[in-house]
């Protein structure tokens, strides 16, 4: 039984009164001081951590002026603050031991679009690509590309001066952002907009803080122009923060937001921000060119570069390597066809925008006349994207590589410290050479990607930040990185920020640096925002790279092999990708209800890695206590689990704060599917609930619903009596008791009986083998799950009825659990021997030469997921999807469909078949296509049922209100000419539920069209 558990984030760190002064000035936002919050808050994608304070959530600018205004009251003096936007900084730039102020939860919204003028009004919360989202319509986008800008705020963009692929054609944030409306710590609210002198005078002339920064910055701006000039390189990504040489513009207006642009919150928190905007490409292609050496790659990037194209993009063998066995490949693939002439080491993406089609043949032509002529030993093959849709997903391979980088096994892994560097395009080949050569010296593995036409190189060393010798490596490397940097006429900041890599900020600024101080004096003078950053003053110092805690410092007493046995959790590296707004993906629907971070991947694994240091610290080893569970009935723990249960003093233990966080989680298994290292939270969220209802008392739901599978059996022997708790006014206020809901009824005719009706016969293995080797290739034994054949028998029938027209012999599997209940809910000793039972006769099937067949997506996947977990030797049986087996079968049957002319087909795919089996899809379309018929795939994420999630009491007002996201528009347009399909037998009990609709199988329309 595992111990009480007290986080140190859990100790108050506050001062008193502050939450109080909060509040009566008027604050509307949230305030989250819970152990789980700030461990979440704790980390972004960067190897250090910093525990905050607190964190807030303001839901306006008015906000962000009353935490300016509680922040004034002397007894909180000592107290700073962070401002936040998506997490994801590499350099810990929004690290804070103070407060940090998170606008992305309620400062999200798009204050105005004016498609006349091409300017967008936002607040500093909104997601890049929500903002491009609405402005598609018009035909406009905001142009600053980077690989996170599903989850980037507007605000962090801002903080960061963040920019990307595109760059040399569309620059930064900076050269697209009109004004900033920010908030000083003296509560000074202001818009800061490029000014003529007119305007520039009087705003000197005031006496307040605003008039000292403009002060400040203007005589800087003027007295040290010539020297500003000197050190700052003529890069496309010049320095970030604090940019002195575009405080004048070429117009020769005064532009206060070229500091403001990547100040990352050191000298004011943005409210708003008025941004340019870009006409949408018409026309778009990409070239893709494999070369069987990477330097080969570098090296033609500067020709290409010279072809009038919109962007060069490299990438090495290593993050290529990673990319094909990620749930993106299988949408490119075709782009990069492995050939005779060689394995490729490296690729170049070279990007081609046009306004029309002709410009687009023109420029393409310039393009490929140039590869024909110089194909040779390196430069191995290309082929051309067209298209906005296929372009965009290769560029979403490349925006993945960061993440891609940190999927490989092991506990040395790729850590971001020297990933953004910048030098001239023209030295770039000679850079990477060197840079290569320091790290082949230090023995290290790395993965090399970047946009080489602006100059930017990112790379990833990789190394084990728990052992003692991997540590000093940062110091060494980063060191030498910035004398290489230095060399080569590039800087170390490219486009990540500075954040605790400022200690270098005074070596590339030199004379310069002090006026960096003086401006930071201005906007800050008491150092309260992220201080030890960019600048410092000099009673202060700048954050050092070896001095900022580490993540690893905390995973050491973790230990490697406890880190591997949870399923990645522990090598989460913040990269972010569940945080996307989108709501059509998979991805994580109980953080797109909820806009909570902990009820997130990212956050759930924050909390299991903390949750396992704490149980480090006790000497507790969770995989001997789950053996011990196991080992013990839990009849004689019953006492124990009561008196914990009750006992006033375990009210505190952590591990409550993180079931919380699990309760929400729809067990969709997206994450591990979409996650770039595959952080699995519905397994390691298993074991967590094992160990903690070993300690505690389960619910009682749990009970029902992890015996689900061997209760409906009886349920549908009884089934008035059943119908009668499930369907009328009393039973549903016992079942709500209970903590269950929204019940579906079951039919008046069974599977059963409808199953004698056909005479199908139940399949045993050595039956089976005595067939003739013709027959079993005939042979197909539906291996179904309990919930349709039960609910919704007819689904299920159709299968059998559409073997039999394709001259098939089918079989029904035995009755045998799935398990997929007991493994959501915890119940891990039970599932494994549940599932060994069955793994073992679908093996004898499977051995017997025959087909196995399942029907609902997320059971069938079951077999080839958490079976796999299984101590069970030999191999395991494959269960295949019914398009699986159907694209097989069609292609050897001659049939003759009936399609229907007149009717449209949509399907809407089950979220984990989604994720996990990115084929799906497309093989549906091959099935539809080969029954003379088309069907559209809907883009939608989580229909929010998600199995027995919700059908709990606790989980029915999220499930609706990810329903409502994006499932109910689809289903909305079902009629008697478009058949709107879907693969999930929760998917179809939701929509029965909240729209009263009936959705058919796929199974169930071929069955007709087969008629």
């Amino acid at each position: 039984m595992i111990p009480r558990l007290h986080s140190g984030f859990g100790k108050q760190q506050l001062p008193p009164g502050f939450i109080e002064r909060l509040v009566e000035v008027g604050f509307n936002g949230d305030v989250e001081q819970r152990a789980t919050s700030r461990s979440v808050f704790a980390t972004d994608n960067s190897i250090y951590q910093v525990n905050p304070a607190a964190i807030l959530f303001p839901r306006d600018a008015d906000d962000l002026k009353k935490i300016a205004k509680a922040l004034s009251d002397p007894r909180f003096a000592d107290l700073t603050i962070a401002p936040r936007g998506g997490g994801t900084g590499t350099n810990g730039q929004s690290l804070t031991s103070g407060i940090a102020v998170d606008c992305s939860r309620y400062m999200n919204r798009i204050l105005e679009i004016d498609p006349a003028r091409k300017v967008a009004r936002v607040q500093a919360g909104i997601v890049k690509d929500q903002l491009n989202r609405a402005l598609k319509p018009h035909g406009l986008f905001f142009a600053p590309e980077l690989s996170t800008s599903n989850r980037a705020t507007i605000g962090g963009m801002v903080s960061t001066d963040a920019c990307g692929q595109g760059s040399c054609l569309y620059g930064k944030t900076s050269n697209h952002v009109l004004g900033l409306r920010i908030v000083l710590m003296d509560g000074s609210d202001w818009w800061s907009r490029p000014m003529d002198e007119e305007a520039l005078a009087k705003t000197l002339a005031r006496g307040d803080r605003i008039g000292d920064v403009h002060r400040t910055v203007e005589r800087i701006a003027r007295e040290k122009r010539d020297r500003i000039e000197e050190v700052f390189p003529n890069l496309n990504r010049y320095m970030t923060g604090y940019d002195l040489a575009h405080i004048r513009r070429a117009d020769g207006r005064f532009d206060l937001n070229a500091v403001l642009c990547g100040s990352e919150g050191t000298l004011a928190m943005i409210a708003e921000a008025e941004l340019n905007l870009m006409p949408i490409p018409a026309q778009a292609a990409l070239v893709n060119i494999r070369y069987s050496d990477f330097n080969a790659a570098l090296e033609d990037a500067r020709t290409l570069s010279a072809l009038n194209v919109a962007s060069v993009e490299t990438i090495d063998e290593k993050v290529l390597g990673l990319a094909k066995n990620d749930i993106v490949w299988t949408d490119i693939a075709r782009f990069f066809p492995e050939s005779h002439t060689g394995v490729a080491n490296g690729i170049n993406l070279v990007e081609v925008l046009a306004d029309d089609e002709a410009e687009l043949q023109r420029k393409l032509e310039a393009v490929t006349a140039v590869l024909d002529e110089g194909l040779d030993i390196n430069r191995l093959s290309y082929t051309v994207v067209r298209g906005h849709a296929d372009v965009e997903a290769v560029w979403n391979m490349r925006k993945r590589a960061v993440g891609l980088l940190g999927n490989v096994d092991g506990p040395v892994r790729p850590v971001a410290f020297v990933e953004d560097t910048a030098v001239p395009p023209e030295n770039l080949a000679a850079y990477i050479r060197e840079f290569r050569a320091l790290l082949d010296r230090a023995g290290l593995s790395y993965g090399m990607f970047g946009h080489v036409d602006a100059g930017v190189l990112h790379v990833r060393p990789a190394l084990d930040l728990t052992r003692d010798d991997h540590v000093p490596l940062l110091r060494q490397i980063s060191d030498a990185v910035v004398a290489l940097t230095r060399k080569h006429g590039g800087v170390l900041w490219g486009e990540h920020g500075k954040g605790v890599r400022s200690e270098y900020v005074p070596e590339f600024f030199g004379d310069l640096y002090p006026c960096l101080q003086d401006i930071k004096r201005a906007f800050d003078p008491n150092n309260r925002l992220n201080p030890g950053k960019i600048a410092a003053p000099s009673t202060a110092s700048l954050l050092k790279i070896d001095e900022v805690p580490l993540r690893g410092a905390f995973d050491r007493i973790i230990g490697n092999e406890i880190r591997a046995a949870f399923d990645n959790a522990a090598y989460c590296n913040g990269n972010g990708a569940c945080f996307d707004f989108d709501e059509t993906s998979p991805m994580c629907p109980s953080y797109k209800a909820t806009r909570d971070r902990r009820y997130s991947p990212k956050g759930r694994a924050m909390l299991v890695r903390e949750w396992l240091r704490l149980l480090g610290e006790k000497g507790i080893d969770p995989r001997r206590e789950s053996v011990r569970l196991r080992r013990r009935h839990p009849l004689l723990s019953l006492t124990a689990r009561v008196i914990n249960s009750l006992n006033p003093r375990n009210r505190n233990d952590f591990s409550h704060e993180v079931r919380e966080a699990m309760d929400t989680c729809l067990a969709c298994k997206a994450c591990a599917g979409q996650c770039p290292v595959k952080v699995s939270v519905p397994a390691f969220r298993s074991k967590f609930l094992e160990l903690y209802y070993g300690r505690y008392l389960r619910p009682l739901k749990d009970s029902v619903v992890s015996g689900i599978e061997t209760t409906l059996p009886l349920m549908a022997r009884i089934r008035p009596l059943y119908n009668l708790v499930a369907g009328t006014s009393p039973g549903k206020r016992l079942m709500r008791a209970i903590g269950l809901t929204a019940l579906p009824l079951l039919p008046r005719r069974s599977f059963s009986q409808e199953v004698r009706r056909l005479g199908v016969e139940i399949a045993h293995a050595r039956e089976i083998e005595k067939l003739s080797p013709d027959e079993k290739d005939r042979v197909v034994v539906f291996v179904f799950d309990s919930f349709t054949s039960h609910f919704e028998p007819n689904v299920p029938i159709a299968a059998i009825r559409v073997a039999r027209k394709l001259d098939l012999i089918p079989y029904l599997a035995a009755c045998h659990q799935n398990g997929k209940a007991l493994h959501v809910h915890g119940y891990l000793g039970r599932f494994e021997k549940a599932a060994a039972k069955t793994e073992r006769y679908l093996r004898a099937l499977a051995d017997a030469g025959v087909a196995l067949v399942g029907l609902d997506p997320s059971m069938t996947l079951v077999y080839r997921s958490e079976y796999h977990g299984l101590r069970t030797s030999g191999r395991k049986a494959t269960v295949l999807l019914p398009q699986e087996w159907l694209a097989e079968n069609l292609s050897r049957q001659s049939i003759k469909p009936i399609p229907s002319p007149s009717r449209e087909y949509s399907l809407l795919p089950h979220c984990t078949e989604r994720s996990n089996l990115p084929s799906a899809s497309n093989q549906w379309k091959s099935v539809f296509q080969a029954l003379g018929a088309s069907v559209h795939v809907e883009n939608v994420g989580c229909c929010g049922m998600a199995g027995t999630f919700g059908h709990e009491v606790r989980n029915r007002g999220i499930s609706e209100q990810l329903y409502a996201m994006s499932w109910a528009p689809s289903v909305a347009e079902a009629s008697e000419n478009k058949v709107v399909m879907a693969t999930g037998y929760s998917c179809r009990c939701q929509a029965k539920l909240i729209d009263g609709r009936s959705l058919p199988h796929p199974l169930e329309v071929i069955y007709t069209m087969l008629d």
